[in-house]
Order: C-alpha cells, then structure tokens, then sequence
C-alpha cells in the first residue's frame, strides 16, 4: 500500500512543471518594447544559447566517456564471476540526472532572455509590473528545478521497485549514488558560466566605468552584451544546476539514512515533504508584489512575504505528513518518535530562514554593514577592501552556528535518546533527522529560487534600458529591482550551502556505512588515526586549490576581455563618439573560448582527489578528506559570496546618489571592491556546495573501485 504512495511524487512534479509552463506562458504575453530593444535581448539570446550550445556540446563527450568507464566497472566484472566495482544503475543514473540538471538550467536561460525586455518595458509602466514579469520568469526556473528534481528520483526509485524488483534496503543503498551525474552537470554549468559572466563583468567595468569613465551598460561598451549574456548563462542556467544539485542530494541523502530503520517511510517521508513544498510555493508566489516608489525594504518585504508564507504552509502541512507515514509504516519506533521528525523537519525550515536573515544582514545596502562598507570608500579603495574581507569573515559565524546547532538538535530530537557512540538504533534515528532536516530546508525551494533568479532578469532588464536610452526612471525601477536581485542572489546561495551541509552529513555517514561493507571491517576514524589526519589536510587544500582555479580563471579571461575593449576603443574610429558600432560579438567569443577550456581543471578536481585519495590512503582517508572539504569549503563559500554581495550593493549604495554619487572617486573605489568581489560570490563562492556534493558523489560510487585497490 505505502510503495503505491510514492506516485504522488509524480503528481507534485507534474503539479510543478505545469506551473512552470503556465508561467512562462504568462511572460512571453508581455511586451518586448520597441525595436531598438527586440534587438538588444536578441543579440543576447543568441549569445547565450550560442554559449549553452558549445557547453553541452563539451559536456557530452565527458558524459559519454565516464558513462562508458561506469559501465565497463558495473559489468564487466561479472563476465568473470565476479561483483561488480559500480552500481548496476548507476550508470543510468548518471545520464538521466545530467540530462534532467542540465535541461533545467537551459529552460531556465530561455525564459530569462526572453524576459529580459519585456521586464524592461512593463518597469515603463510600473514598479510593481516590472517585479511582476521578472518573478514571474524566475518562478519558471525555480518550479522547473524541483519538477524535474522530483520526477527524476521518484521516477527511479518507482522503476527499481516495480520493474527491478529491488527491495527498500537495495533502493536506499543504490540511489544514495544517483548524485554523480547531477552534481557532474552542475559543476561544469556553474564553473563554466560562473567564468564566463565574471570575465565580462571585470573587463566591461575595468574598462568603462574606471578607465573611459562610461556609464554601467552603455551601448558604446564592447563588452556590454558579453556581460548580458553572463547574467544568463552563469546566474540563472548555472544558479539553477546548482540549486537542483542541492535539492536533489538533500532528498536521495535522506532515503539512505531512513531506510534502513524506517523502510519505505523514510524514503516516502521526504518525497511527500518536497510534494507540499511545491504546492506551499505555488501558493506563495501569488503573495509577492510591491507598490510604486517602494524603498528596499518595502521591496524585500514583498519577497518575505512570499516565501515566509510558504514555510509557514509547508510546516504546517509537515505535521500531517509525518504521523500519517508512522501510521501507515506499522514501525513502532516510526510512531513513538514522530514528534521527534516533525521537530526536525520544522529545525530545517527554520535555519533555511535564519541562514537567509544573515545573509541578507551583511549584503542588503539597506543595513548597517554594507553602509559602512560603502562609507569606507570615503578613505580610498584599500579600505573598502580591507572592510569587505572583514565583513566576509564575520558573516561565516551565524550560517555555520545554525548549520551545527540545527544538525545537533535535530539529531537529538529525532533518536530520542540517541548515542554518539553506539551505532543503535537511536543513533540511525537521530542521523534520520539530519536528513530530514535538510529537506524541511529545501522543501520550499520553488520559491526561495524564483526569488533568486528574477535578479539576473532585472539586470539585464537595466543594460536594455540603459542602451535602448529609455526614460530615467525605467533606469530606476531596475536597479531597484537589480539591488533586490543582489541581496536575495546571496540569499539563495547561502540557502543553497546550507542544504549542502545537512545532506554533507548524510552522505558522509552513506559513504562510511559503504566502506565498511566492502571491507567486512569497522573504519578507525579517530583524528589520531594518520589517514584521516592526512585526508582532513587533503580536504582542505582542494578547498583552497578549486578557489584558486576559479577565481585564476575568471582573472586570465578578464584579462584577455580588457585588452580587447581597449583595443576596440583605440582602433574602431567614432566608439567612444557613439557614432560607430562596438564588435560584440568578438567579446562573447572570447568569453566563451575562455570559459570552455578554464572550467575543465577545477570539475576534474572533484573527480581526481577522492579516487586519488582512496587509493592511497584507504577508506579512512577519503572520510577525513570528504569532512576537510565540507568544513573548510563550507566557510569559504560563506566568506566569498557575502564579500562579493556587500561589494556589489555597496557600489549600487553610492550610485544611488550616497557618498559622492555615480563618477565620483568614491564610486571608482567601490566599482574596484565590486569588480574583486564578481568572481569571489559569482564563481569561487557559489561552486563551493557542488565541489562538496560532487566529491561525496563520486567517493559513493567509486567505493568498490578505491576499497578493491586501496595501498593501506
């Protein structure tokens, strides 16, 4: 009776894409303007589907490779009597999860390009209309990310029970390894188009706003469409394979941990939380509109109201859920301990919120820190350096403090009486609730990424209007909308870390419960125990080298985007005059050759270190090199990217009018602060939470192959 259950998860993921679809519908109904704009958002859809086709195009060839090694591990052992070194399904698996993370990010882009005009010309008419049209399309990418989330993992866990005939305990233990192929998608969407939009937007501001002293988006700018195109391809179709990376390991971390003491209700628990999540959202999404001439805070308060709304439903319906999944279970242990999941499921909910107060505290331009920062640039452009670092390190404190405590105490409140040192059942209970956790904090993620994604619309909704030369106060209404977009951009990737770090858990524990049944021994996993001293090390410099490789990206693109805006401005006669056009094109080229080639070294990254690792320090390695990579990561993805937030809204700030206004040498120091930052919250920061996933990802999958040939 309960498998039959789980099609409701399909019910939810059609509920969402029909949503979505409905949605995107409504945006295409809307105007793009005059002729002047339908050409500017052409030039930049061509662009960016020019880019994702050249993307995928890459992305294939290293899909096919690892599927063909997957295959070859699953069954060419068997040939030979032997067990084979993968997952079966994992080949599969792999392919259906890169296909599905990365159609949602190319779905996503779509609709963002074809909203970026329209969101320009509805802010002619309105505030409200223009928050309208760019949420509208942002709530496209979020539904889409959860629909097919959601379809992919109740679609196979369906198949392996009715056509594989696998039971609860095989479908757990398998799905636990689904991940590889989602976060292999997300790595190389997020990376790539995290270089590509950084390389524009460093060489476009380098050159315009400090050295020709132009305004941000003027037509006459070489790199200006470039630096359109980035806003699609990295802060939409690469925030979205991010976001669906998360939301898809929080739930398959969450079966492993539950069935194994619940059965089929711990894995039919996360599926029905993530199905009243999306309806919660839906709902949420018509709550979200503001009055014309609202200040940021009116604008945020708009945003909250969405989204709190949509917790609140979503916690509200989890209580139900719960007691419904322990009766149904006819597990005793389910039922005495249902307050204890309900609990944690209300814990997530709640640090999804608090990780979100904090990061809106330290970047909003609307709170005392990033005025100070930007009040900083009254002493020169060291001091906003200086302070955007400091306010990057004291913005790790409260994320970190709510990942632990929630993690402690959902632990604590869903084992009951659960040991740290006994593997019991109350301590599986207790892990349960971690998971569970993680997906009461990404239950809601339907509309906490709508919120997130309508920023790169509004955006470029600004750049049209500022070419297009439309009236000053369009201009107005989309920075307001762009400096929300900022602030709730931070948001979303905070959230988004903070999912990874619950599931981190899970999937360690997976991974450690793996290992040891392909060693038939228990794993020494005290400090003092040199493999796992050593790993912690490991873990923690491919922190630091996949930051450095990122952000070295972004500066050797940005580099070659420089030295081709000065050359167009010193070659190409009447640029600067307005009465010659800038070659475009030649700029979008080079960002994307250069993306392409860069984004390679750091993906592989995740891929070299855990084999690396598991080889030559044993299992017990790979588990300290996994916890180096979460803690360390963990706090520079939380550093980066509320340093390059509070940078950004810091510069928006002064251009408002503040400290001496646009042009002013104030401004100048802030664009610089703006400009170290781009790749800091756009690239390195944000690509921190796949680096995680993905290194979990492939040490689950490759545990045959790294225990069989293991030098310890």
């Amino acid at each position: 009776m309960m498998i039959h259950l789980f099609w409701l998860g399909i019910a939810g993921a059609a509920l969402a894409l029909g949503f979505a679809f409905t949605q995107s519908r409504k945006v295409l109904k809307f105007s793009e303007g005059n002729e002047v704009m339908i050409k500017i958002a052409s030039a930049i859809r061509t662009g960016a589907k020019a880019y994702m086709k050249r993307q995928y195009s890459a992305v294939v060839k290293f899909f096919a490779i690892v599927f063909v090694i997957l295959c070859a591990l699953a069954f060419v052992p068997v040939f030979f009597g032997e067990k084979g070194l993968v997952n079966q399904y994992a080949p599969f698996a792999f392919i259906t999860g890169g296909f599905f993370t990365g159609l949602s990010g190319y779905i996503g882009m779509k609709v963002a390009t074809n909203a970026n005009a329209r969101t320009a010309n509805a802010a002619g008419e309105s505030l409200n209309k223009g928050l309208r049209v760019s949420f509208s399309s942002g709530t496209v990418m979020g539904f889409i990310v959860v629909g097919f989330g959601l379809l992919d993992i109740t679609a196979w866990l369906l198949l392996l029970h009715y056509v594989f005939g696998a039971t609860d305990v095989e479908i757990g233990q398998s799905m636990v390894k689904f991940g590889l192929g989602v976060a292999s998608m997300a790595m190389f969407a997020r990376v790539g188009g995290g270089i590509f939009t950084k390389a524009a937007d460093v060489g476009a501001d380098l050159v315009g706003k400090i050295e020709v002293g132009i305004p941000e988006d003027d037509p006459r700018n070489p790199a200006v469409i470039a630096d359109n195109v980035g806003d699609n391809v990295g802060d939409v179709a690469g925030m979205g394979a991010d976001l669906y990376e998360a939301y898809a390991h929080a739930i398959i971390a969450t079966f492993a941990l539950g069935v194994g003491i619940y059965s089929y209700g711990g894995m039919l628990l996360p599926i029905l939380i993530s199905v009243a999540g999306i309806v919660a959202s839906l709902i949420g999404t018509f709550f979200v509109r503001t009055k014309e001439k609202a200040d940021q805070k009116s604008l945020l308060r708009s945003l909250h109201m969405g989204t709190f709304l949509a917790a609140g439903i979503a916690a509200a319906a989890a209580l139900p859920l719960t007691f419904l999944v322990a009766r149904m279970s006819d597990d005793s242990y389910m039922q005495d301990n249902e307050w204890g999941i309900f609990g944690s499921i209300i814990v997530g909910i709640i640090s999804g919120l608090l990780i979100g107060f904090f990061t809106e505290y330290y970047t909003s331009d609307t709170n005392k820190p990033t005025k100070e920062l930007a009040a900083s640039s009254e002493t020169g452009t060291a001091t906003v350096m200086i302070g955007g670092l400091s306010l990057g390190m004291k913005a790790t404190v409260g994320p970190i403090i709510t990942v632990a405590g929630a993690a402690l105490i959902s632990f604590f409140i869903a084992g009951g009486h659960a040991s740290l040192e006994m593997m019991d059942e109350a301590f599986q209970a207790g892990l349960y609730g971690i998971g569970i956790a993680s997906v009461g904090l990404v239950a809601t993620l339907g509309i906490n990424l709508a919120t997130d994604a309508f920023g790169p619309v509004a955006d470029n909704a600004g750049g049209i209007a500022e070419m297009a030369h439309l009236p000053e106060e369009v201009r107005v209404r989309t920075d307001a909308l762009d400096s929300l977009g900022n602030t709730t951009a931070a948001t979303g990737k905070g959230f988004s870390i903070g999912a990874t770090g619950f599931s981190a858990l899970a999937l360690l524990v997976s991974y450690v419960t793996l290992a040891e049944n392909a060693l038939e021994e228990s794993l020494d996993l005290s400090v003092t125990n040199p493999p796992v001293l050593v790993g912690l090390f490991i873990g923690c410099i491919t922190a630091f080298f996949f930051a450095a490789l990122t952000i070295s990206a972004v500066h050797k693109a940005a580099q070659c985007v420089v030295i081709e805006v000065r050359r167009q401005f010193r070659e190409i006669a009447g640029l600067m005059e307005g009465t010659a056009e800038p070659d475009y094109a030649t700029c979008v080229d080079i960002c994307t050759r250069s993306a392409l080639r860069r984004m390679v070294a750091p993906s592989l990254l995740a891929f070299v270190v855990p084999i690396t690792t598991g080889i030559l320090l044993g299992a017990a390695g790979v588990v300290g090199m996994l916890a180096g990579i979460v803690v360390t990561g963990f706090a520079l993805a939380i550093f980066m990217m509320t340093s390059g937030g509070a940078w950004d809204n810091a510069k928006k700030y002064i251009e408002a009018g503040n400290h001496g206004g646009k042009g002013s040498e104030n401004h100048k120091a802030a664009v610089i602060g703006d400009t170290v930052g781009d790749p800091f919250k756009d690239t390195a920061g944000p690509s921190f939470n796949i680096l995680i996933t993905l290194s979990s990802a492939v040490s689950l999958v490759f545990v045959g192959v790294t225990t069989a040939f293991s030098l310890m």
